[in-house]
């Protein structure tokens, strides 16, 4: 609990500097320090294993943003979720050199530069957990490292291309080679968004043989309340089994070589009610030959611009053997 107040003291004290930067956390203010933060509070019930219903914090968040004049920004989170850990623990803390948009440089601990559920912010998600397809394949989903980035929604082409550590969030390399991992996404109209992703790496601890090689495509389509959101990867090699990042999921075995996705479908109405359905896959490639084919039924209701309300109802299904593990989660999320 000391723990806890200290680091949300040592957030708040930042506000008396008068400075603000670029994030997730929203558009960056030359007034001053932007804090930033968001609740996921949740209740899952289990259809098959009652012992594990219970009342969670998916996450809890708090953050500062700001700008130093005159041509750098800063951006810093802290997770609070004691679901997720016992102490609280930095998770976002990089410095942005911005005075170019198309070739900004970023250095310290950020989400990993792959996909488009990686980086879609968690308080963005249009259902309440990632699909297993990038769970699985994207890991590590932060790390440290330099990026270069560029362009945003408004521009024809964005990008990111980052040199990383590849041990995962906050953590010294593992071996004597970094990973390269990068995305472009082209905007050539204003509803729709189509890109791709690679990395190019050495995953293991004190092994600088053993690469791991990862390329996605994404889609994205936005039309009058109408979503489709569509990914698939294909993930081969060495991997890195660190999850962290704050996301969570079952570790699977793989195999030498993995692919999955996703596609993602939804529609918010006049009433602020959206109902979404997503349909993800992955194989793993293992020897006992698992794969997944997951579908989600949901609906988000949206009582403001900060607070939302999800109820997805999770059916899995597994083979060659089926293992009995649909979900309905309900949450309720709070920005601030």
């Amino acid at each position: 609990m000391k723990k806890l107040i200290l680091a949300i003291i040592a957030i708040a004290a930042l506000s008396a500097t008068r400075v603000s930067a670029q994030g997730c956390g929203g558009a960056a203010s030359d007034e001053g320090i932007k804090m930033f933060g968001f609740l996921q509070s949740q209740y899952e019930h289990h259809m098959t294993e009652p012992s594990k219903n219970s009342f969670t914090f998916e996450r809890a968040r708090i953050g500062a943003m700001g700008k130093i004049p005159y041509d750098f920004s800063y951006y810093v989170v802290l997770e609070l979720s004691p679901f997720i850990s016992s102490n609280p623990y930095l998770l976002d803390a990089f410095i942005t050199y911005d005075r170019f948009k198309m070739a900004k440089l970023s250095l310290g601990s950020f989400k990993t530069p792959f996909g488009l559920e990686t980086n879609t912010a968690c308080n963005g998600l249009m259902t309440v957990y990632r699909s297993t397809a990038t769970l699985q394949m994207v890991a590590p989903f932060r790390d440290m490292g330099v990026m270069l980035l560029g362009g945003d929604e408004t521009t024809l082409v964005q990008y990111q291309l980052g040199l990383m550590n590849g041990g995962g969030l906050l953590k010294f390399d593992n071996n004597k080679k970094k990973d390269i991992v990068g995305r472009v996404v082209l905007h050539p109209f204003e509803f729709l968004s189509v890109g791709g992703s690679f990395r190019y790496g050495y995953p293991s601890y004190l092994n600088d043989k053993d690469t791991r090689t990862t390329i996605g495509g994404e889609l994205k389509l936005k039309y009058k309340g109408f979503t489709v959101l569509g990914e698939y990867i294909n993930d081969q090699g060495d991997y890195n089994r660190d999850l962290g990042g704050g996301c969570s999921g079952n570790l699977i075995e793989l195999g030498e070589k993995r692919s999955g996705g996703y596609v993602t479908l939804a529609y918010l109405s006049k009433w602020n009610v959206e109902p979404v359905f997503m349909f993800d896959f992955f194989d793993s490639g293992n020897a006992t030959g698992y794969k997944e084919s997951n579908m989600t039924f949901g609906v988000n209701y949206f009582f403001n611009d900060w607070t939302r309300l999800q109820v997805n109802y999770i059916y899995r299904a597994e083979s060659p053997v089926e293992v009995p593990s649909d979900e309905i989660v309900v949450q309720v999320q709070v920005k601030f």
